[in-house]
């Protein structure tokens, strides 16, 4: 069961010799908790095991004559997957393939000089991501060619960022992570009674290690065995 945040900071009080917020205000350390959850967010991001991958089918769509798509989610990181919802034989999307490519390779471009295309043949539609992107906001998802038919809804499969934490929410972050996340807040909130005003190494150190038994943890995500490997070049024909 995930631990809210709430007794994470109690048990973060205990070390830093507090029974009541008389110097670290609850405000104080449950934002420390946060940047500690960002912190372990990206370390897991890189794993590349998709633990906070996240399936929309419902709110990203392609329109008619359109070039961007609608609906991207505020909170998209890094896109994993696009396709139509509804690929069965004789669907509008049956057959359409979204393919990622850089804005200004020559296959984008090719195709944003053609006429608005037919998808129910069958297409491969280029798509490229632009503008900061989650937390500032919504990316811009550009696509090419353009559809005379729309597609709509998508299944649009993406990696968010992680909305702050509140005191009474659970820590999002999985493998038993709380541990390192107490130890991320008593070494930050440590600064305030050092004169350099910096984390407290000794704490830091135990950050460090709690977290690299985490990265230990968290991957492999699966150890099945797969009954066939592939070749090399097995998943491109």
């Amino acid at each position: 069961m995930a631990t809210p945040l709430s007794a994470l900071e109690t048990q973060a009080r205990e070390h830093l010799n507090e029974d009541t917020a008389s110097f670290w205000s609850s405000a104080e350390l449950i934002q420390i908790l946060n940047n500690g959850i960002k912190d372990l967010w990206g370390m897991i991001l890189d794993l590349n095991q998709e633990h906070f991958l996240t399936i929309d089918v419902t709110n990203v769509s392609l329109a008619v004559n359109s070039s961007t798509l609608t609906g991207v989610p505020a909170d998209v990181f890094r896109v994993h997957l696009i396709e139509p919802l509804t690929t069965t034989p004789g669907a509008t999307g049956a057959g359409v393939l979204f393919e990622p490519a850089d804005y200004n390779s020559h296959k984008f471009i090719n195709a944003r000089q053609v006429t608005a295309q037919d998808p129910s043949g069958g297409l491969k539609v280029y798509y490229t991501l632009s503008q900061a992107g989650a937390p500032v906001g919504a990316p811009t998802v550009h696509v090419a060619p353009q559809l005379s038919t729309a597609l709509n809804p998508l299944r649009f499969v993406y990696v968010p960022t992680l909305a702050a934490v509140a005191a009474n929410a659970n820590n999002p972050i999985p493998g038993e992570s709380d541990n390192a996340l107490i130890a991320y807040c008593v070494a930050f909130a440590r600064a305030k009674e050092r004169e350099d005003a910096s984390p407290d190494p000794q704490w830091l150190g135990v950050y460090k290690t709690e977290k690299a038994g985490l990265n230990v943890r968290l991957t492999p995500r699966q150890t099945q065995e797969p009954e066939i490997v592939e070749d090399l070049y097995g998943a491109y024909l």
